[in-house]
Formats: C-alpha cells, sequence, structure tokens
C-alpha cells in the first residue's frame, strides 16, 4: 500500500479518537523508514510528498502533546528504491515468468503483466472443479452413488474453499495496488475479473456443498427404504409367527389340535391375516 493509507491515514484516524476523548497516546514512529525515506527523495522526487506528510505528521504528535518514541526496524537497511526492477518471490517455479521475452518501458507494465498472468493460473483449476462437480452430480443421480467417494468430495469442498482465501487476499492486495494513470484502467480491468473469478469459486463451492448434501440425502433415501422393506416383512411374519407360537406350545388341554379341520382352519387364518396386512399397506400406499 501507500504511505497515505497505511501510514498517515490510520494515525489521523487515532489522532481523532485521541482529541474526542482528551486522551494522549504514545506513538512508535519508525526512525529507519524515515531516515531511508530521507535518503531516497534526493534520487526520486515523487517521494518527496510522502517524506514531508510523514514528518509533518510526526511534528503535530510532539506539538499536540503526544508521546513520540523511535521505534527500529533492521530491514530498512537493506532497503531499496528502484523503478527499474521487479523483484518476485514464489515458492515454486512458474513458466510465465522464465519464458516470457517481452520488453517493458515501466516496471509498472511488467507488474500488471505478471498479475494477469497470475490471474491466468486460476481459471484452468476452476474449469477443472466444474467438471469433476460435474461428474459427481452425473454419477449420483443416475444412480450410481456407490461408485461415490466421500474422501473425493470433502477434498475437491477443501480445494475450492482454499482457493477462494487466496483469491480473497489476492483481492486485498489489489485494492491496496497504486498506478500511474495510464494503467489505472487496465487495474480496475483486473479487480473486475478477480472479482468474478471468486463469485464462480463461490459457486463451485456452494455446488460442493449442495453435492455432499445430496450424497447424504440419497444414501439416507436408500437406509430407509431398506428399513423400510423389513419393516413390511416384519409386519407380514409377527402375526403369523405368534399363531405358530401358541399352537407349538404342545398342551394337552388344546381342542384345536384334536379337531379335525383345526389344520385348515389355522392355514386360513393366517391366509386372512396376510391379505389383510397385505390390502392395508395398500390402501395406505406403504406398498
Amino acid at each position: 500500500g501507500t504511505v497515505e493509507k497505511c501510514i498517515v491515514y490510520p494515525t489521523n484516524e487515532l489522532i481523532k479518537i485521541a482529541e474526542k476523548h482528551g486522551v494522549r497516546f504514545v506513538f512508535f514512529v519508525d526512525i529507519g523508514f524515515i531516515i531511508k525515506l530521507d535518503e531516497f527523495r534526493k534520487k526520486f522526487p515523487e517521494l518527496e510528498k510522502d517524506y514531508q506528510a510523514i514528518t509533518h505528521q510526526v511534528k503535530y504528535l510532539s506539538d499536540t502533546g503526544h508521546d513520540v518514541q523511535l521505534h527500529i526496524h533492521p530491514h530498512w537497511e537493506d532497503s531499496f528504491y528502484n523503478e527499474k526492477k521487479l523483484i518476485t518471490i514464489h515458492r515454486i517455479k512458474f513458466d510465465f515468468i522464465d519464458s516470457f521475452n517481452a520488453n517493458f518501458a515501466q516496471v509498472e507494465d511488467l507488474l500488471l503483466f505478471l498479475i494477469h498472468k497470475m490471474l491466468n493460473t486460476y481459471q484452468p483449476p476452476l474449469d477443472e472443479l466444474d467438471k469433476r462437480i460435474e461428474e459427481f452430480e452425473n454419477t449420483i443421480f443416475l444412480k450410481n452413488d456407490a461408485k461415490v467417494s466421500m474422501e473425493d468430495l470433502y477434498y475437491l469442498k477443501m480445494q475450492t474453499r482454499i482457493t477462494k482465501k487466496l483469491l480473497v487476499i489476492f483481492q486485498h492486495v489489489m485494492n491496496q495496488l497504486e498506478v500511474g494513470k495510464k494503467n489505472k484502467s487496465a487495474v480496475q480491468d483486473f479487480k473486475d475479473r478477480l472479482f468474478q473469478l471468486i463469485l464462480k469459486y463461490d459457486e463451485v463451492l456452494e455446488n460442493a456443498n449442495n453435492l455432499l448434501n445430496t450424497y447424504h440425502s440419497v444414501n439416507s433415501k436408500k437406509t430407509n427404504d431398506t428399513i423400510k422393506l423389513l419393516t413390511v416383512f416384519s409386519a407380514f411374519f409377527l402375526p403369523l409367527t405368534f399363531i405358530v407360537g401358541i399352537y407349538g406350545m404342545n398342551f394337552e388341554n388344546m381342542p384345536e389340535l384334536t379337531w379335525e379341520y383345526g389344520y385348515f382352519f389355522t392355514l386360513g387364518l393366517m391366509s386372512f391375516i396376510s391379505i389383510f396386512i397385505f390390502v392395508w399397506f395398500k390402501r395406505k400406499r406403504i406398498i
């Protein structure tokens, strides 16, 4: 960010709070930064405005009774300011950094070129995630959900969420970027494209969540159907088992055992109960 956004403006907000409540703060001023700014402004006139803004603000703090203490960050000792070089720090190799041979008039043009290439790297993963979401949907809704891996679904969701977080960080950096007038429209285009990428990744993340919920619902439905089938069988066989249990006790005083039509009567009763249960289930639309 700029000196105005990162130092001057936040400090002015703190000053307003102090004046509102009639208190005085202790401000720690990074003297190493001011010394380097003073050194570089002699070679780069555009830094004069930043130097004056900071020094005037520090003087105002001292004049209004605030306690101003010196603070030193050692990294400023090795700092430099150069309009013709751009240093990139990245953990892995990027082909677009090593392969391009274009010449740029200003370091801003090179920076915008790299931003453009970085934004392009988010599109292939997005297309791949969309493709995998579609494959999962086809697998689940075509009744082949047994082939779906929960680990793959969660991994897809996690990958989408992490990529979205990176894009949000990227967006925050872009909002702090300051360029010349001729490049402002290009930066705005990048911001718009970044916003569209975040929306698309949001959509993929929402689809992944819906897919997980659908998968759980399908599995729950299968479980419910199985339980329903077992319940129907139990409803048929429970009364029949009850009758068999009664006449299987072999008591001496059971008239039906010696009755000539006892066996056929029992078979008829069991058939009647089975038909009655079947008709009742049909009317209730259970089967």
